[in-house]
């Protein structure tokens, strides 16, 4: 039997949301994103009708394309819609049908820009950081590591913030969960090439990866990265399983909610007091991980939960972008909203945000760290936090002398580190430090 491609499996899909969605306007009337994007005041039922016309291969409408655009994954839509439809999938085939306007070739150039400039800004970065030793535990040499129960899926991104990662590993290792490490550009889930319509390399690279996770034999394949987890069990894998349910038989999970669902195996091992007042820098596109992460932060002996009560929205900071003034205003209510609480500590979940918030901390009252920081520090594990380390400099010339040695021991070129440097690492700066940048 020939395997559907992935374009078809989408096609097919999109057939099934034509079919379903009777345009009631549910979804768009609890998305978080209508009043900032000036989308509010219109009538739903039209602009969820011109949604499926634009999925339908049709004009659809200006606002129907804005609002696709905006859509930050929040989440609320899937439960509000009375048909079972999925708007949040709905509205990636919208932005897909939108993108196949352009060419092929510009399709094709669009995606291989992106991925380019993120496979070096992930090389660059994740080698600033860490030796040749621990850079090799994320798992790019194939080895057989016998039976396992897990995989742990880093995506890409994650490596910018290694120390995240490492404390992963550090935690199942604790946990005696047995896991396959697998991720990096060499196993990317696709949606760059999605977000381009190149849907003949989204296919290669999202049905590589996936193959990969059904060679491991592992019940579970735990995300870190949202993108990644609702690229895989939004987009690819439902095709995928539909026509070889036995291969694609794991489940895909959040790694945090997977963890708090051992939450009393975890507690024994949390033997230190961690006597700080905490608030949470969430987001509930991931249904269980906000929750999640509260429950293992609330069961750390010492630490005191502060909820500062912070709008909540999107799957990550990053989903965000295309209203930055929004998202500016968004950073800084957070970071005032945890001072007006006197917090010690303001965690957040993912590496995104990490990486846009963590320079903060040298303006502030407070700490700026992921909340496995915290969760280690109650067990006895560390890990520096060398990007938040190198960040704070805020001066590319004291982080090219600081990381001089590693970028010779993996053979980066400096003025490759510099471009690295400042074009990422001191660039991603949402809300504006309060000094500036030199």
């Amino acid at each position: 039997m020939s395997e559907t491609t992935f374009a078809s499996a989408l096609d097919a899909r999109a057939l099934g949301v034509l079919d379903s969605c009777t345009a009631c306007g549910k979804c768009f009337e609890v998305c978080p994103m209508t009043g900032p994007a000036g989308l509010a005041g219109n009538d739903s039922g039209t602009v969820t009708s011109a949604v499926r016309d634009l999925i339908a291969g049709e004009l659809g409408s200006a606002t129907a394309e804005r609002w696709a655009a905006v859509c930050s994954g929040s989440g609320f839509c899937i439960p509000a819609c009375p048909e079972s439809v999925n708007p949040r999938f709905m509205l990636t085939l919208a932005r897909l049908a939108v993108a196949k306007r352009k060419t092929s070739d510009q399709q094709r150039q669009v995606g291989a820009i992106a991925f380019r400039k993120m496979s070096k800004g992930v090389r660059v970065l994740s080698r600033m950081q860490m030796a040749p030793d621990v850079l090799a535990r994320f798992g790019d040499e194939e080895k057989d590591e016998g039976p396992i129960d897990v995989v742990f899926y880093t995506g890409c991104n994650l490596r910018k913030t290694p120390h995240i990662a490492l404390l992963c590993f550090d935690i199942m290792d604790a946990l005696g969960i047995r896991y396959k490490v697998m991720g990096g550009p060499q196993m990317c889930c696709g949606i760059i090439q999605l977000r381009s319509a190149d849907m003949t390399v989204s296919e290669n690279v999202a049905y590589r990866t996936s193959d990969k996770f059904a060679a491991a034999k592992a019940a579970h394949v735990l995300a870190w990265c949202p993108t990644c987890h609702i690229q895989f069990s939004e987009v690819v894998l439902p095709g995928r399983k539909a026509q070889q349910p036995e291969k694609f038989g794991f489940e895909m999970a959040p790694f945090v909610a997977f963890i708090a669902e051992r939450l009393d195996a975890l507690k024994p091992l949390m033997k230190h007091r961690v006597e700080k007042r905490v608030a949470l820098h969430e987001h509930p596109g991931v249904a269980g991980v906000s929750e999640s992460a509260e429950l293992i932060l609330r069961a750390i002996p010492g630490l005191e939960f502060v909820d500062t009560r912070q709008p909540s929205v999107g799957y990550m900071c990053n989903q965000l972008n295309a209203l930055p003034e929004y998202k500016r205003n968004l950073h800084k209510e957070v970071l005032e909203a945890a001072a007006a609480a006197k917090v010690d500590v303001l965690a957040g979940v993912y590496h995104v945000c990490h990486r846009e918030l963590c320079s903060h901390e040298r303006d502030w009252p407070f700490e700026v760290v992921n909340f496995l920081e915290l969760v280690g520090a109650s067990m006895g594990l560390s890990r520096e936090d060398s990007f938040k380390r190198l960040k704070k400099l805020q001066d590319a010339n004291a982080i090219l002398a600081d990381v001089a040695d590693l970028a010779r021991e993996h053979n980066l070129p400096l003025d490759l580190v510099q471009d690295v440097v400042l074009g990422e690492l001191l660039a991603e700066q949402p809300f504006e430090l309060a000094e500036g940048r030199r």
